[in-house]
């Protein structure tokens, strides 16, 4: 990452953290720079008029102003190329991805036209695959399954098990979990109460309810499978 990029970035990073603030010890990691560059760096900042402000404490950390209004978040032609990346590499079917490739659309739309110029040319330069799974779940499943974890509502599916068996079942989602080419939902079963793998290939129907549940807690499902990984897209603070 070059200068220019790197203090985009740190004005991107220091409005995401908002009011709380972070040390510049966690800046340097994040960018792979020395903390003499993150001052460096904050200190250009300022000049521009960004108002941040020193933190007293050990490390020192840096805090935008509560009393400045922050203009809206823009992205890089690097970050908007990693987002088209990210989704690129999304298997068919995969849930939430009709509103990645949306995200990503607005992203690209956004940018300036040299911005945009920029992104294209690096986006030309990037190879990727999809990662292709033998089986896909209906769109209208994967659209129900989508809402019923963003809104906390149970869900009524029909499911068909292996042996060709079809149930009806209310369940509350706690996990989707991609693990070897297929992807699942981990829920709580109403009727067999209790937590069940539900292979979404295997989901007949799925009707959003209009009754909201508590979500379990994710610990509750146990380890995640190997090759399966929380979805994270920031570091640790």
């Amino acid at each position: 990452m070059n200068r220019t990029d790197r203090l985009y970035a740190l004005a991107e990073e220091l409005r995401r953290v908002g009011r709380a603030g972070t040390t510049s010890t966690r800046l340097a990691r994040l960018f792979e720079v020395s903390p003499r560059t993150v001052k460096r760096d904050i200190s250009s900042l300022q000049q521009t008029g960004l108002p941040v402000v020193a933190q007293a404490g050990v490390g020192g950390g840096y805090v935008l102003e509560a009393s400045v209004g922050l203009p809206p978040v823009n992205f890089t032609p690097a970050q908007a190329v990693a987002l088209a990346l990210a989704v690129s590499a999304l298997p068919p079917g995969s849930p939430f991805g009709t509103d990645a490739e949306a995200a990503r659309a607005k992203v690209l739309d956004a940018l300036s036209p040299a911005d945009r110029a920029r992104a294209d040319q690096l986006a030309g330069r990037v190879w990727s695959r999809p990662d292709a799974v033998g089986d896909v779940p209906a769109p209208r499943v994967l659209r129900a399954v989508e809402q019923s974890l963003a809104r906390q509502l149970v869900l009524a599916i029909e499911y068909r098990s292996s042996t060709g068996a079809v149930s009806r079942r209310r369940i509350e989602p706690v996990v989707l979990a991609r693990t070897r080419g297929t992807w699942y939902l981990v829920a709580w079963c109403r009727t067999r109460e209790g937590l069940r793998w539900f292979r979404l290939v295997r989901v007949l129907r799925a009707d959003l309810t209009t009754e909201r549940y508590d979500p379990r807690p994710v610990a509750d499902v146990g380890d995640a499978p190997p090759d399966a990984h929380p979805v994270s897209a920031r570091p640790s603070d």
